[in-house]
């Protein structure tokens, strides 16, 4: 699940984790004693969290060299443990469905229903000691949590040409014991703003709320994506079915070529619940003339995110043959943001259903952010390749670390790569389009234009998208 713009309906989103893993002896148990239980106390490779199972309950702890603040994850055990030794366990009121399964190696993973990819566990004999201690909410405290949480997890420093380092030697002398939430929050502030990224946050709870984006990012507010709506359906020119509480419109073109314009991937439900997402999701797919169709337009130029799994039930209605869609890596070496975890390979199969596997033309601007983008970067190793039209994507694409200061504010940050077949990752600049036009500029949108559209259209009906 990613942290992202809010570019519809203000959504209460909630990750749908799946715990799998394999239990290995903990220290100080006999030698060659395989401990199938998951009780006990895990480290996760990357992610700098601790996993404590303890009876019917789990827990999750967010870690540094400096710090040890309790995580978000606080579950009871659902029902009885499984013969293979799993416990389900459900955390935020129910809406979020942990399962944990021992194994007999010293590694346990861990799958998040509505994240692409596993994360690797191993056991400890113990937490950081920092676990046991009082955290204390002086502002020069709660600076270090949130330089150190960056500094062993964010992967983009070189990138984005700041040098964590002199960040620290700058900001820090001008916080004291008595510095008050005002300049706190200015200085935190100050620290991301240059790194321009979407994933990047800072709340205090209240009123002071951050969110970075690239520079070159338009105007998102309700009435610019008000204005954007009504464009759109002028420029569709037929009425546009919507789905999924109005995340997802469809209709089929006089030519015969589908649109679909999806806003989001997340909150398709009033509920807050992933398994549901993926049910009205799938009821949505399958009222799709999908064999009908004689091309089909993505439109994903206003998407805030959401749930990566989402987009890859989309992109399995569009193949007919299974393809890696990306490799996923994440940072894991405190001190060496060049370090990461072995990539994941991560699979688009096809529906078992009605599909389309004609030609594709994809919509993307500076608007298409983190799951939106993930699933274009799906969609490029599709046989045959779609066509991107329009704008670079925001260029985010990391599943976001969500993390408590110890002053009880919350901030996030990525820590992962979604890499192609031949390494090339695309933060930063995002996924640049192959015909390049306007994308609900001022201009396009007073004079009722819709170029990318109209390009798409043209490529589709001449049956041409190089």
């Amino acid at each position: 699940m990613h942290s992202r713009i809010i570019l519809s309906a203000a959504v209460t989103a909630s990750a749908v984790l799946t715990l799998t893993g394999l239990a290995a002896p903990a220290s100080g148990t006999s030698a060659g004693r395989t401990d199938a239980s998951v009780e006990g106390l895990w480290q996760m490779d990357g992610y700098g969290t601790a996993v404590a199972v303890s009876g019917r309950r789990m827990t999750t702890y967010d870690t540094t060299a400096v710090s040890c603040l309790p995580g978000s994850l606080k579950g009871e055990q659902q029902g009885r443990t499984g013969p293979d030794g799993s416990r389900r366990f459900l955390v935020h009121g129910g809406a979020v469905r942990v399962t944990v399964t021992p194994r007999k190696s010293g590694s346990a993973r861990l799958h998040i229903a509505s994240s692409t990819g596993t994360r690797i566990l191993h056991r400890i004999a113990a937490l950081p000691t920092a676990c046991a201690k009082k955290p204390t909410a002086d502002p020069r405290a709660v600076f270090d949590v949130f330089w150190q949480t960056y500094a062993e997890n964010y992967p983009f420093f070189a990138a984005k040409h700041v040098d964590w380092e002199k960040v620290r030697d700058r900001f820090r002398p001008r916080l004291g014991k008595d510095t008050g939430d005002d300049e706190l929050f200015a200085v935190l502030r100050e620290m991301i703003e240059p790194l321009h990224d979407a994933h990047t946050g800072l709340s205090d709870g209240k009123e002071r709320e951050y969110g970075g984006l690239r520079p070159d990012t338009p105007p998102h507010s309700p009435e610019d994506l008000a204005r954007i709506d009504t464009a759109v359906g002028r420029a569709v020119g037929v009425p546009l079915r919507q789905y999924a509480s109005g995340a997802l419109s469809f209709a089929r073109l006089p030519e015969g070529t589908g649109y679909l314009r999806i806003t989001r991937f997340v909150g398709y439900t009033a509920e807050a619940s992933y398994a549901k997402w993926e049910a009205e999701l799938e009821a949505a797919l399958a009222s799709i003339p999908w064999r009908s169709l004689t091309g089909l337009v993505l439109d994903v130029r206003v998407n805030g995110g959401g749930a990566d799994p989402l987009g890859l039930r989309v992109a399995a209605r569009l193949t007919d043959r299974p393809y890696t869609a990306y490799s996923k890596y994440a940072r894991n070496d405190p001190t060496d943001p060049t370090r990461f975890t072995q990539g994941q390979p991560i699979t688009v199969r096809p529906h078992h259903g009605p599909r389309f596997d004609g030609p594709v033309a994809v919509l993307t601007g500076p608007l298409s952010v983190s799951a939106a983008e993930t699933f274009t970067q799906a969609l490029m190793a599709r046989t045959p390749a779609p066509v991107r039209i329009g704008q670079n994507t925001q260029g985010v694409f990391s599943d976001t670390l969500e993390r408590a200061l110890p002053n009880g504010w919350t901030f996030s940050l990525p820590n992962e790569e979604f890499r192609t077949a031949e390494g090339t990752t695309f933060d930063g600049p995002g996924i640049p389009p192959h015909h390049r036009t306007p994308v609900f500029t001022e201009e396009e949108l007073a004079q009722g234009h819709d170029s990318a559209l109209k390009k798409a259209r043209e490529l589709l009906r001449r049956g041409s998208t190089g």
